[in-house]
């Protein structure tokens, strides 16, 4: 099992997830390149990424492994299945989209959003203001509900490359995956929130259409929507995350095993 965390996140994202599954998976738990302190490297930062970790499967022989993802976590493990559908197994996408700018421009291309997303890569290109610190806490404050876990989300973000943020942004909203979800050979399950947009008026069918419509070209998946949790499900609500997950690769070991025997 490989686990990647989101956006400037470190992998004790998946503290709990790895306690849950360590005695069924080997787990490989990820940080990402400039993110909660790790050295950045050169753009183009993603698709490096994804090239690595199909290196990654290959060079440890891995055997189909389960790929688990966060936000851009999930984006990168979508990514990678896409252009390696024969090298992975089973895909658990937490809360991610396969174009991130569709959700804030309905009907926009990778093409039409990039000055967008060039001006917010530019707005990372130098130090923080106090400015761009309260925004950045108001958002994370916005993605997790226990007060000690917005703190911990808060330090990663803190200790994270302000250049690798930028290119990581930049990268995502210019690149629409959706087209090619039918490539993924894989069974997936897609597991999304909706309770801190409540605020601002937006519905839970709004929300359960929004991820309908960017995966509908996915040909095999299980979609939850969870009622309980914000932008960091596994912390947010682990017992829904984990009754989730759990019937899901149980599901998937028993369809293995059967076709084996």
């Amino acid at each position: 099992m490989i686990l990647i965390p989101g956006f400037a996140s470190s992998g004790q994202t998946w503290d709990s997830t790895v306690a849950r599954y360590k005695d069924r998976y080997e787990c490989h738990v990820l940080t990402l390149a400039g993110f909660a302190g790790q050295p950045r490297i050169e753009a183009p930062f993603l698709e490096t990424v994804r090239n690595d970790l199909a290196a990654y499967i290959r060079k440890n022989k891995m055997d189909k492994p389960v790929i688990v993802g966060h936000s851009l976590g999930g984006f990168m493990a979508l990514w990678l299945a896409e252009n390696n559908p024969d090298l992975v197994g089973p895909l658990v996408i937490v809360d991610s989209l396969p174009f991130l700018a569709g959700v804030m421009q309905p009907g926009a291309t990778a093409e039409s959003v990039k000055p967008m997303a060039e001006g917010m890569r530019k707005s990372f290109s130098g130090p923080p203001t106090p400015e761009s610190d309260k925004q950045g806490e108001a958002a994370i404050r916005a993605m997790a509900t226990k007060p000690a876990d917005v703190d911990m989300i808060l330090g990663w973000s803190k200790k994270s490359d302000r250049i690798a943020e930028g290119n990581a942004i930049y990268e995502m909203m210019t690149t629409d995956l959706r087209a090619d979800l039918y490539k993924i050979k894989s069974p997936v399950l897609v597991i999304g929130t909706w309770i801190a947009f409540k605020q601002y008026g937006v519905t839970r069918d709004q929300v359960e259409k929004n991820f309908r419509d960017q995966y509908a070209k996915l040909a095999d998946y299980q979609f939850v929507l969870s009622d309980k949790a914000r932008h960091f499900v596994m912390l947010d609500d682990p017992e829904g995350f984990f009754a989730a997950t759990d019937a899901f690769l149980l599901g998937e070991k028993q369809v293995t095993a059967a076709a084996k025997q």
